[in-house]
């Protein structure tokens, strides 16, 4: 009877993670849906006039970088949020090239940004099932708030590799095979 217990057990805890995945797009899913969606901007000519360059290069402190962001300042206050409260996996607000030595950009990844202003308190936004980061920064609730490293009021973000391969893994900030030493 207990061996029985313990093996509906583990069937259940089966069962739950099958499901939980399967509610959740896997990485390969996504990284597939933003290539299928930035096909047109691997050529960065073609991300203007909706996207362009800002804060320069952008490099880890200990390791990595994640390149030069070309953003859609039109996308950032919710523009893309869809229904269910995802983002759409297909709209990034920001494209990430990285600086290569013939002067060249090549895209590498995308990254998904919505501030934290243009969501319900206690929000939690994701793309295609993965959940958003969030950085913290000044909001109106926290005017005083420590802004993050790069100005901005609080906000959530995911980047995604989609053209660059991270050893870390397709959602993590910091791409190590990324560098701003040709910018």
């Amino acid at each position: 009877m207990k061996k029985l217990s313990h093996l509906t057990m583990l069937l259940a805890a089966s069962l739950a993670l099958t499901s939980s995945a399967l509610a959740q797009g896997s990485p390969d899913e996504l990284v597939q849906i933003v290539r299928n969606a930035t096909q047109k901007y691997q050529n960065v000519a073609n991300a203007s006039p909706d996207y362009g360059p800002a804060l320069g290069c952008v490099s880890g402190s200990d390791h990595g970088a994640m390149g030069i962001h070309y953003v859609n300042g039109n996308l950032v206050h919710g523009e893309t949020l869809l229904p269910n409260g995802q983002l759409d996996p297909t709209k990034p607000q920001a494209l990430i090239y990285e600086p290569q030595m013939n002067g060249e950009l090549k895209l590498v990844g995308v990254e998904f940004i919505i501030f934290a202003s243009a969501l319900p308190a206690g929000a939690a936004p994701e793309v295609d099932g993965h959940l958003m980061l969030y950085v913290d920064g000044p909001t109106t609730l926290r005017p005083d708030a420590t802004p993050n490293r790069y100005g901005l009021p609080a906000l959530f973000e995911l980047h995604v590799w989609s053209w660059e391969e991270n050893p870390l893994g397709s959602f993590v900030d910091w791409n190590d095979r990324v560098t701003c030493v040709n910018q």
